[in-house]
């Protein structure tokens, strides 16, 4: 399956973006999608994850309550709704997907995703 993480830009703190992966060759609601992010000098980290099959969303303790994952199957793309945006938000993006399924609160190591996106760059001004 191949993705496609688009949606990012410019916003003020406290406001909000939605970020959009579309998925190609391949039905997206059959795979775990996966939001990670990457901020300059900094390690990529895990911001949100949803199971196929109907799983329940997990989120980073640093978004949880502000972002949301949803799965729009008829265009096979997932958003990432991020609201109340600080500026350590600020970072690359990627949307990631993967056949493996994970329970509600376990957050995957990007190295359990075998399909990436590219980034896209979030920037929020204080």
């Amino acid at each position: 399956v191949q993705l496609q993480a688009c949606g990012g830009g410019l916003v003020q703190a406290g406001g909000s973006l939605r970020l959009s992966c579309p998925a190609s060759g391949g039905r997206f609601s059959l795979y775990t999608a996966g939001w990670f992010r990457q901020a300059p000098g900094k390690e990529r980290e895990f911001v949100a994850v949803n199971s196929w099959g109907g799983g329940i969303s997990s989120f980073a303790d640093s978004v949880k309550g502000r972002f949301t994952i949803q799965r729009d199957s008829a265009k096979n793309t997932v958003h990432l709704q991020m609201n109340s945006l600080k500026p350590e938000d600020t970072a690359a993006y990627y949307c990631a997907a993967t056949r493996s399924r994970f329970s509600t609160g376990y957050y995957p190591n990007r190295n359990r995703f075998d399909y990436w996106g590219q980034g896209t760059l979030v920037t929020v001004s204080s």
